[in-house]
């Protein structure tokens, strides 16, 4: 007689309606490696895993040795279940086999603080080496001790939906994490605590670290990062900051979005040692008061940005931070710039007082501006500072606030048009530019006066132009549509620099 648990073991391998004869009712599946079965497992949600150990003896011994958890799988079907998340979490930690090591873990609740300290010991004592936590408490809790000490912990992210945790003090921090490779903290609060991180992320503390991602730590004002072994780096959502000083040699990666105090004068930012530097993302940052980079001369991908509230409110100094700033991108491959950086740059603040940086090793430029009248002469500053540019992809942003000429045909042969004038007097200042230019993309393309002028200018004098797209977006209506093909007569119908250059509208 068939018992229940052959039955489902039978059913598992070979579905209803297959009858092949005694001889091909063979259980390959259960014949695998316990390895091979643990990878054909983690596909699956862990409540479908956990219903296989129902099976046999072997399935059982599969399920409580399995190396992946991932209990965010199961979020939905816990919640609905009158059984409270750390419950079932610490009763499947604790039914696992006293051998078993567990690989990574993965779980997102509401807990008190001492049921997550719980379950990180749980945890640790089973060797995990990748831990992911996202938790929701009533309070602010401590950073869990339990992963300090541990000798097998990889990687560990936490990040505290509300209301946030404190980092236990840097003395403390510092003894433990010998082996950690990656380090991910959300939501950090550093009230009523020490301010600055200036002890914590030293080449002492953390000798293997490779990654850091650092996101809304809340009242830190100054960050010391100098790990030895750090690779990739990231920050973003530190309002509060005043100086970060970064030094690491073997560093690669960094980004660094929405932070400093846009409030105060005395900010800092500082990167030295950053000759392995390849890609850095600097987004919507305040501007600090002093600017201290080495030239990256590594660097292949930057995107710079800034947020500033009142352009007229700039001081000088905050305006050679700037131009300090963006020197140390000078050996970039390819750079992008956002529309406020743009306006910056066309200041006249700026360009009255400030030397442009040459991005003498630029091929690729990236634009993203309004376009608007005063944008004009920062452009040419930026052509000028690109004098070997290959690629350049100008994406306008419309907006309805931003006042721009319409383009028809009685301005293109009119010989004193404001804008035509202005390029024209700058080709002797960009010949080296238009000389080596092979590759223009224009987005947002609407036909103002501003963006055929340019447009015009590049096909006149580019000599080695290849490609010319313009883009216009998709909501134009049919009257667009005809004014669209008016202007792309016109610019058919003059002599180009280049015999070889091919323009398409899109």
């Amino acid at each position: 007689m068939e018992t229940r648990s052959a039955k489902r073991k039978k059913q598992l391998c070979f579905p209803p309606g297959n009858d092949d004869g005694g001889a091909s009712q063979i259980d390959r599946i259960t014949d695998l490696p316990d390895p091979l079965l643990h990878h054909i497992l983690s596909y699956l949600p862990i409540r479908s895993i956990a219903q296989t150990s129902a099976l046999s003896r072997r399935w059982r011994l599969l399920w409580s040795t399995l190396p992946d958890l991932d209990f965010t799988t199961a979020a939905a079907a816990i919640k609905r279940s009158s059984i409270p998340p750390n419950s079932y979490i610490s009763t499947v930690l604790s039914l696992r086999h006293k051998h078993s090591d567990l690989r990574s873990l993965r779980f997102s609740a509401r807990l008190t603080f001492s049921t997550l300290n719980s379950l990180i010991r749980l945890a640790v004592r089973h060797r995990v080496q990748y831990l992911d936590v996202e938790v929701s408490t009533d309070d602010y809790f401590n950073f869990p001790r339990g992963v300090i000490a541990s000798e097998t912990l990889r990687t560990f992210k936490l990040k505290s939906r509300c209301p946030g945790f404190r980092l236990l003090p840097s003395s403390v921090m510092a003894g433990g994490f010998r082996n950690l490779d990656s380090l991910s903290l959300s939501l950090v609060t550093l009230h009523d605590q020490q301010s600055s991180l200036l002890d914590l992320f030293t080449e002492t503390s953390f000798p293997c670290l490779r990654k850091l991602d650092l996101d809304t730590c809340f009242e830190l004002r100054h960050l010391k990062v100098g790990c030895r072994a750090l690779e990739d780096f990231s920050i973003e959502n530190c309002f509060h900051l005043r100086g970060l000083e970064i030094c690491c040699a073997k560093l690669t990666s960094l980004r660094v979005a929405s932070c400093f105090d846009a409030y105060c004068d005395e900010t800092r930012v500082e990167i030295r040692n950053g000759s392995r530097i390849r890609f850095v993302a600097w987004e919507q940052n305040a501007i600090t008061g002093k600017s201290a980079v080495e030239e990256l001369r590594a660097v292949r991908e930057a995107s710079i940005g800034f947020f500033v509230d009142d352009y007229d409110d700039i001081c000088s100094d905050k305006l050679q931070s700037v131009c300090s700033f963006m020197s140390g991108f000078s050996r970039a491959d390819s750079l992008t710039l956002d529309s406020q950086c743009i306006e910056i740059l066309s200041s006249s603040k700026y360009s009255a007082h400030f030397v442009h940086p040459i991005f003498s090793d630029v091929r690729t430029l990236e634009l993203h501006t309004g376009f608007n009248k005063k944008n004009v002469a920062g452009l040419a500053f930026l052509f000028r500072s690109t004098p070997t540019l290959h690629t350049l992809v100008l994406k306008i942003m419309n907006d309805h606030k931003t006042e721009r000429r319409q383009w028809n045909k009685d301005l293109w042969d009119v010989a004193n048009c404001e804008q035509e004038q202005y390029w024209e007097s700058q080709v002797q200042s960009l010949s080296s530019f238009l000389n080596h230019l092979k590759i223009v993309k224009i987005y947002g393309f609407l036909e103002y006066e501003n963006e055929v002028s340019l447009a015009k200018f590049l096909l006149k004098h580019g000599k080695d132009l290849q490609e010319m797209t313009l883009s216009t977006p998709h909501h134009c209506n049919y009257r667009d549509s005809l004014r669209r093909q008016k202007v792309r007569s016109q610019m058919m119908g003059f002599s180009w620099a280049s015999s070889n250059a091919k323009i398409s509208f899109q």
